[in-house]
């Protein structure tokens, strides 16, 4: 340990040699990591954004179930009560023929007015049943089967679309971290056997004065990791702005959709796509030292 401390200057001095041999490439390389990396960085947010969402729809999820014309007041709530107890429900509230004329009239605003042509409330009242979304098909069938009950509906078509979208992203996400570590590796395994051979003169110079393998690679996986550490931090820096100007420009809302809050989606940035980028750095080193050991 002593000794590697005692030459990291000499590591450093090397690595930015091998870097400035072959600057065009290696700014290319730095260049073509950062927007591997952004892309990567908006599928996580997008992931995020639709995490977010089916969490909220999940704590909102519910189903209306609507009462036989004979059930009376007292026995809508010997209902209500009967619904709240079973598995999968976790609260019910009646909604009385009023307050769902009240609701109807907001959602239609200015054309409200035509449910003054209604002499009498043409609503009815209905019981509001919260429910867990993974016991949604339990649940509606239970209701469906509770005497007092003539119809019931749900938003499940809605909450399966949603989640369809959420998996279909993490999907991608996944995808994506799989093909940037694939073309990082690539491109960092070729700029090394690159720069091992424009420096195998050296590099038999070296071994033949005894150095280690070690001693001889290492510079070469210091370059690796700080050209694609430099393409993490210009990934992070263009996304945490992407960010800060899409925030600033919708007010932090889009309509129902709920975003992260955005000191939360910036620090994600900052800490995983440079530390994504040092990983793939690295190994992408590693395997492109197997030059050495090839021409050993």
């Amino acid at each position: 340990m002593r000794r590697f401390l005692f030459n990291i200057g000499y590591f450093l001095k090397e690595s930015g040699r091998i870097i400035r041999l072959n600057l065009l490439s290696n700014i290319f390389t730095v260049i073509g990591t950062g927007l591997i990396l952004f892309l990567l960085g908006l599928v996580i947010t997008g992931a995020d954004i639709g995490n977010r969402l089916v969490v909220m729809l999940n704590d909102e999820a519910e189903v209306n179930g609507y009462f036989s014309q004979e059930v009376t007041s007292e026995e809508m709530d010997v209902i209500a009560v009967k619904i709240g107890n079973m598995d999968g429900v976790r609260s019910t509230r009646i909604v009385d023929e009023d307050e769902a004329k009240s609701r109807m009239e907001e959602i239609l605003g200015e054309e409200a007015k035509i449910l003054e042509l209604f002499s009498d409330n043409p609503f009815e009242a209905f019981i509001e049943i919260r429910i867990n979304v993974d016991a949604m098909d339990a649940v509606i069938n239970n209701v469906k089967n509770t005497d007092g009950i003539e119809y019931v509906r749900d938003n499940k078509e809605v909450l399966e679309k949603i989640q369809d979208i959420t998996y279909a992203l993490r999907i991608l996400g996944y995808l994506m971290i799989f093909a940037v570590g694939i073309t990082t590796l690539i491109i960092l395994s070729h700029m090394i056997r690159q720069g091992i051979y424009n420096n195998k003169d050296q590099i038999n110079t070296l071994k033949l004065l005894g150095s280690p393998g070690a001693f001889i690679g290492f510079p070469y996986v210091l370059t690796g990791v700080i050209l694609t550490l430099l393409g993490g931090m210009i990934a992070a820096f263009f996304m945490v702005w992407l960010i800060n100007s899409a925030y600033d420009s919708i007010g932090g809302t889009i309509l129902f959709l709920p975003l992260p809050p955005r000191k939360e989606l910036t620090d994600i940035m900052m800490l995983w796509l440079p530390g994504i980028s040092l990983v793939l750095g690295f190994f992408g080193s590693l395997f492109g030292l197997s030059s050495i050991r090839e021409r050993s």
